[in-house]
C-alpha cells in the first residue's frame, strides 16, 4: 500500500490543444492546491472538466507545461511511468462505476489489488472489508449486478480509497443516482477523504455536492474563470 501523507498540486503554464480546434481545449496560467484539499470542479458542458482530471491523474500525456503533485511532474513522465505513478497515488470515482459483473462487491474492490500483486495482502482485504462497512455495504459477498446504482456507486468509493491513495478524483460521481442516493454518496466521498487526508478532486453539476468542498474552480471554455 502506498502512504496517508496527502499531495499538493502546482500547475502552470498548461495548454491542451486538440486536432481541429481552433482554440486550447485547456489553458491554465497558475493554480495551486494545498495538500488535502477538497475542491469542485465546475462549469457547462464541453468546458474542460474531464479534460483537466485526465491531465491531473495522469491519462492524458501533457506537451505544454507543468503539472506537479508533490514534486513530480508528470509532464517529465512518459506513459507507463504515468501509469505506474496513477496506481500508487490516485483514487477514481466515475460516473458508470466501472465495476465487473460475476464479481461480488468485495472482489471488485480489491480487483486492482489482486493485479499488482502475487498473493493479495491480508492488509488489503482488511481494509476492502472495513471500507464496505464503512461505506454501507452490508453483504460484501453480494454479487454486484444485484446491487442498486446507489450501492455500486459505494463499492467503487470503497474500491477507489482500498490502497489507501494520496489524491482521489470523481467525475461527476451523483450524475446517475437519484437524491437520496447521490447524497450518500457525496457525504461518503467528502468524508473519506477527510479521514484519509487525500486531495479530493471532483468534477459535478451537483450543487449539493458542491457546496460541500471547501474551494470551487469554475471552467468555461477551458480556462479558469471563477474561484
Amino acid at each position: 500500500m502506498t502512504g496517508t501523507s496527502p499531495s499538493g498540486l502546482t500547475i502552470h503554464d498548461l495548454e491542451v490543444r486538440f486536432p481541429g480546434l481552433e482554440h486550447p481545449a485547456l489553458a491554465i496560467a497558475a493554480l495551486d492546491l494545498a495538500a488535502g484539499a477538497q475542491v469542485a470542479v465546475t462549469g457547462p458542458s464541453g468546458c474542460g472538466k474531464t479534460t483537466l482530471l485526465n491531465i491531473l491523474t495522469g491519462l492524458e500525456r501533457i506537451r505544454h507545461g507543468a503539472v506537479v503533485w508533490q514534486g513530480v511532474d508528470l509532464a517529465r513522465l512518459g506513459e507507463g511511468a504515468r501509469d505506474r505513478w496513477r496506481a500508487q497515488n490516485v483514487g477514481l470515482v466515475m460516473q458508470d462505476f466501472h465495476l465487473f459483473p460475476g464479481l461480488s462487491a468485495f472482489d471488485n474492490v480489491v480487483l486492482p489489488q489482486r493485479l499488482s500483486h502475487v498473493r493479495l495482502p491480508a492488509s488489503v482485504k482488511g481494509e476492502a472489508q472495513r471500507l464496505l462497512e464503512r461505506v454501507g455495504i452490508a453483504a460484501p459477498e453480494q454479487p454486484i449486478e444485484t446491487m442498486s446504482r446507489g450501492q455500486m456507486q459505494r463499492v467503487a468509493v470503497a474500491r477507489a480509497l482500498v490502497a489507501r491513495p494520496r489524491i482521489l478524483v470523481a467525475d461527476e460521481p451523483t450524475a446517475s443516482l437519484d437524491g437520496e442516493a447521490g447524497a450518500v454518496v457525496a457525504d461518503l466521498l467528502v468524508e473519506l477523504a477527510g479521514e484519509a487526508g487525500a486531495t479530493l478532486i471532483v468534477a459535478s453539476h451537483d450543487v449539493r455536492l458542491v457546496g460541500r468542498l471547501g474551494r470551487v474552480l469554475r471552467l468555461e471554455d477551458g480556462r479558469l474563470v471563477d474561484r
